[in-house]
């Protein structure tokens, strides 16, 4: 099957191409993570940043990175979009969704709203990190990223009503550096101190039939960064 997928990406007018992965040459051996290295070094994350600017009348948010190991690998679960969603249709995602005031916190919302959407009981998930928020303007959310590790892998059934297709990706194949492109793109993002940012970079992950991008593929980059021992691309810094 060829790489990437008909997600409708809106680039803007400019575009440029960005630079390699931040894990660039990493040799095949050393892409396939098993899942006790994975735990060790998130145990070691750093303390999670709150996102810059945010769109006004945006809405917490949390999505689960589930991680699991298989075939003496690291697997993350990503889930398809349904066409007929109000926000972020078609595209590849985390199971995730908007807070809820039962929730006893975002931690807890990631997990009930994966359960929701892919059926993964909350008892098999170890919440093990957390990672930077980051905001979304077109659909006004502000998403906090949780690391889940299960013990083995997964029975899953997708909700007819918001998930089209569920992907069970190893991290090897989002580390190969044939899968990985940045792109750099002209945008007006406000920033705190009342300036715009206006040359931001996006990440794309080109998988068999599928594309993932937008804060998916944001969230995967400093995910795989941390856990390969890479510098974060620029942006993340700021």
């Amino acid at each position: 099957m060829a790489r990437g997928g008909r997600q409708q990406i809106p680039r803007p007018a400019v575009t440029r191409a960005g630079g390699p992965p931040p894990w660039a040459g990493l040799s095949a051996a050393e892409r396939r993570l098993p899942l006790t290295v994975v735990r060790d070094r998130l145990r070691d994350l750093p303390p999670p940043r709150p996102s810059a600017a945010f769109a006004p009348g945006s809405v917490e948010a949390a999505v689960l990175a589930p991680l699991f190991e298989q075939y003496g690998e690291t697997y993350v679960v990503l889930t398809k979009r349904r066409e007929n969603l109000s926000s972020h249709r078609g595209e590849i995602s985390f199971p995730g969704g908007k807070a809820d005031a039962a929730d006893a916190d975002l931690a807890a919302t990631a997990v009930r709203e994966t359960h929701e959407e892919i059926g993964l009981s909350p008892e098999a998930v170890e919440v093990v990190g957390r990672l930077d928020e980051l905001a979304t303007f077109a659909s006004r959310f502000r998403v906090t990223p949780f690391v889940g590790i299960l013990t083995e892998p997964p029975t899953l059934v997708a909700s007819p009503g918001e998930v089209a297709r569920i992907l069970e990706v190893p991290l090897s194949e989002l580390l190969d550096d044939d899968v990985f492109r940045e792109e750099r793109w002209d945008l007006a993002i406000p920033q705190p101190d009342g300036t715009t940012l206006d040359d931001r970079s996006v990440y794309f992950y080109e998988l068999a039939g599928e594309t993932v991008w937008g804060a998916t593929a944001r969230i995967l980059t400093g995910l795989l960064a941390h856990l390969t021992g890479s510098a974060p691309p620029r942006d993340m810094l700021a």
